[in-house]
């Protein structure tokens, strides 16, 4: 980690192309420019370029807190982390995709007057909003992201019970919500 330290010390500052270094700062700006490169090569926008080089900052300083001995070639793990973020990214776009999806089959189906459809979308994500994370994140990907629940267990690692619990506890709330403002 020293040789980590040492590098990050010479890259403080501005290192001539536009890219701020902070103290401590893990990465150089040629394994940053590297990780760029990779990330965009793997398909990642230029908007969210940032924030993946962060991601990849992130888990060589988690690596280091934890105690974990630093990567022999920091540039190629690096590289790897980034290409890894890069199908990440393409992995919750394709989800995304497929949620909007589901959500427009669902809105073609019969619905009432399109000014109820709206009225009760309104009262759902409002209602949504109004859940205890936990309870909201199982809902979501039980109801929306179809997913078993014992598949939300094992994705969650948690106990299938406790899905069952959060599932009902929130289930219960919504429609409580619902009701109250008169919308079912």
């Amino acid at each position: 980690m020293a040789v980590l330290r040492r590098k990050a010390r010479r890259g403080q500052g501005d290192d001539g192309h536009g890219l701020h270094r902070v103290p401590d700062d893990p990465l150089d700006a040629a394994q940053e420019r590297r990780v760029r490169a990779v990330l965009a090569l793997g398909g990642v926008p230029q908007t969210d370029l940032p924030d993946g080089v962060q991601q990849v900052r992130l888990r060589l300083l988690e690596r280091a807190a934890r105690g974990d001995e630093a990567p022999r070639d920091v540039s190629a793990w690096a590289a790897v982390v980034a290409s890894n973020l890069a199908m990440d990214w393409h992995r919750t776009k394709r989800r995304q995709e497929r949620l909007g999806e589901r959500l427009a089959s669902l809105r073609q189906h019969e619905h009432p007057s399109g000014e109820d459809t709206s009225v009760l979308s309104l009262a759902v994500a409002q209602g949504l909003d109004e859940l205890p994370d936990a309870q909201r994140q199982v809902l979501v990907l039980r109801f929306f992201a179809d997913l078993p629940v014992r598949g939300i267990a094992e994705e969650l690692g948690i106990p299938e019970g406790t899905v069952k619990s959060r599932l009902h506890t929130a289930v219960r709330a919504l429609r409580t919500r619902l009701h109250e403002d008169e919308v079912v």
